[in-house]
């Protein structure tokens, strides 16, 4: 049988196979057989758009983590005001794929946060808050939003509630 000549399958669409699996799955479901066979190819097909498993996790981690919505930054200079909205964000983004939410750990996208640290070194220094800090608020902001969402996401479903119920 001659090769298609469209693809049958694109990153895109593997990073959202791979998280249809690990969120109704779970992420020990997540196997290149088994995303092949949701995804009707053979698993070979797969090493055209990735290299191993680890990059498709990577990619999912991406795709997870661009989802954040950057609040609008506020004209009176409140950025811790701000930096919380911004951290309920990315714990909106990842748990909405929470049983995702460990990979996190070891693919955080570096990549995507570093453009939005440099924008955010910006408006710090917009609000005169000095630079000698910026290095700590947004390393303690990475730790503590990721830490904290990633404990909510692992919680089980009888003792999760809302972050801030009042």
């Amino acid at each position: 049988m001659p090769r298609p000549s469209k693809p049958l399958i694109s990153r895109h669409s593997t990073v959202q196979a791979a998280l249809d699996i690990i969120d109704s799955e779970g992420l020990e479901a997540l196997s290149l057989p088994r995303l092949a066979r949701h995804m009707n190819v053979k698993a070979p097909s797969l090493y055209h758009h990735f290299s191993d498993k680890s990059e498709i996790l990577a990619a999912v981690a991406r795709e997870i983590v661009a989802k954040t919505v950057q609040p609008r930054k506020p004209t009176d200079g409140d950025w811790q005001g701000w930096f919380v909205q911004l951290s309920l964000n990315f714990r909106t983004a990842v748990l909405r794929h929470r049983r995702a939410a460990p990979i996190l750990l070891e693919f955080l996208p570096r990549e995507l946060l570093t453009a939005s640290y440099e924008d955010v070194c910006t408006f710090l220094v917009a609000c005169e808050v000095p630079v000698s800090v910026h290095v700590l608020l947004l390393d303690g902001l990475e730790k503590l939003s990721l830490g904290s969402t990633i404990a909510e996401a692992m919680r089980p479903t009888q003792q999760r509630r809302v972050a801030f119920p009042h």
